[in-house]
């Protein structure tokens, strides 16, 4: 059994054949196949590296849900100026994907 790392959205992921992952919001319509070919790293029988990504191997993938994360406050202050507040909010977007095959 294969699994791979591979890069998306600034971020290494360790994946495997079935596995469901969160990445950075993808521009990919619900139900689409997304292939991830910055693989670092493939491992099964033995291990390839790749200086900096493996070739000829590709990570398929399918969208499964387009959403958001959840709400982180920031609050922003200045201590002792009673006027100096703001306070603000954040959802950041996130694609789910469904790792259906590593090709090698």
């Amino acid at each position: 059994m294969y699994y791979a790392i591979i890069e998306t959205g600034g971020k290494q992921i360790k994946v495997e054949e079935g596995s469901v992952i969160y990445v950075e919001k993808l521009d990919a319509e619900v139900d689409s196949e997304v292939v991830f070919d910055k693989v670092v790293l493939l491992s099964g029988k033995t291990t390839r590296v790749g200086a900096p990504y493996v070739k000829d191997v590709k990570v398929n993938a399918v969208v499964e849900k387009q959403g958001k994360g959840k709400k982180i406050n920031i609050f922003k202050y200045k201590a002792k100026k009673g006027s100096s507040r703001r306070r603000q909010g954040h959802r950041q977007p996130y694609t789910k994907c469904r790792i259906t095959s590593i090709e090698v």
